[in-house]
């Protein structure tokens, strides 16, 4: 097989994954939502599916690279399987509700969370077992101390920024004393990185697909910006049946899946723009997680059910475009996206 046909045959396969998987399981979101099935354990499942294209396609087509880290490889495939197993027995045999720390959940919601700690525990062992050589050669090491740690709090800066504008542009200013002079937010916030170790693999699982493999690719054909831009409206189509069976209702879906896809285009220009400062795929990954979980903070709702059944609108949109294009999208004028030479590099 030649270079080309490898390759080929490696983007295939992942957009089999990525996307054929998550569209498949769509219906069974559209299913499992009409029947009033808890669907909430297939968005755990869906964050997996990128990487695991990217796994497949790498052990299906390089399986005789000596560096190939066939066993992290396999163990995220196999968390990944079950993942989607727990989420199809979700809806045949819908579990009953249980009560946890004051919290209602179904219990496959639940098991789902089990699986996804216990998933990334093998996750981090496997990695770590891995040779030094091999992690470097797939992108996965940590490296660029100060760039990454830079990128990271310019993120947390930009992220409680959005949060401060949006509360006073709606006449809420108090919310943002109450929110920082809530002891349940910072103590929230102190336990985030434990959090993270526990659960990493599902924040992963995105931005291994997204950043690390899709983003060269449509960056090297089509452009260092129109390459992102791509990817950013692509990740956000990819979100299009969670927008209308779980974070909101049918009848408010496409406004969902419009507001999705600006904040992806937005966020997908940060992410980007770390990713290339620092060719260090921890970056987005981090700062994926802390945008995930941050929510509840800024919401100040510390509920598993604070992304379900948002009350979106149309008027929402502007200001929602407004401020990412500013503060995240802006980053699209930096000098990493005037680069020429490979995306993947960095000076």
């Amino acid at each position: 097989m030649t270079e080309i046909g490898k390759t080929k045959k490696q983007f295939i396969i992942f957009l089999l994954i990525a996307y054929g998987v998550t569209y498949v399981m769509g219906l069974l979101i559209w299913y499992g939502s009409s029947i009033s099935v808890d669907v909430s354990s297939f968005g755990n499942a869906q964050m997996f599916y990128p990487a695991a294209g990217v796994m497949l396609a790498y052990l299906l087509t390089q399986w005789k690279d000596e560096l190939l880290p066939k066993w992290f490889y396999i163990c995220f495939l196999v968390i990944t399987f079950i993942m989607i197993v727990c989420c199809v027995i979700s809806v045949i045999i819908p579990g009953e509700s249980v009560s946890l720390n004051g919290q209602e959940f179904t219990i496959w919601s639940l098991i789902s969370q089990y699986i996804i700690i216990l998933g990334s525990i093998f996750c981090w062992i496997t990695l770590l077992i891995s040779r030094k050589e091999r992690r470097e050669e797939y992108g996965l090491t940590w490296q660029n101390w100060g760039a990454s740690v830079f990128c990271i709090l310019v993120f947390l800066f930009l992220y409680f920024g959005r949060a401060v504008i949006s509360y006073v542009a709606a006449g809420e200013a108090g919310m943002i004393k109450e929110i920082f002079g809530s002891l349940q937010a910072w103590m929230y916030m102190l336990i985030m990185p434990v959090n993270f170790l526990f659960s990493f693999a599902a924040f992963f699982g995105e931005e291994y697909g997204w950043r690390y493999y899709m983003q060269p690719i449509l960056q090297k054909r089509f452009g260092m910006r129109r390459g992102v831009l791509i990817l950013g409206v692509a990740w956000g189509l990819w979100h299009i049946f969670m927008d209308f069976f779980f974070y909101t209702t049918p009848d408010r879906g496409l406004i969902m899946t419009t507001s999705q896809i600006i904040t992806c285009l937005g966020l997908g220009i940060f992410f980007a723009w770390a990713y290339l400062k620092t060719n260090n795929i921890w970056v987005p990954t981090i700062m994926h997680f802390l945008n995930n979980n941050l929510i509840l903070v800024i919401s100040n709702e510390y509920s598993a059910d604070v992304l379900q059944n948002q009350q979106v609108t149309w008027e929402m949109i502007p200001s929602a475009l407004l401020l990412n294009g500013v503060l995240f999208g802006i980053f699209i004028l930096s000098k990493e996206f005037r680069k020429k030479e490979d995306p993947c590099k960095i000076d």
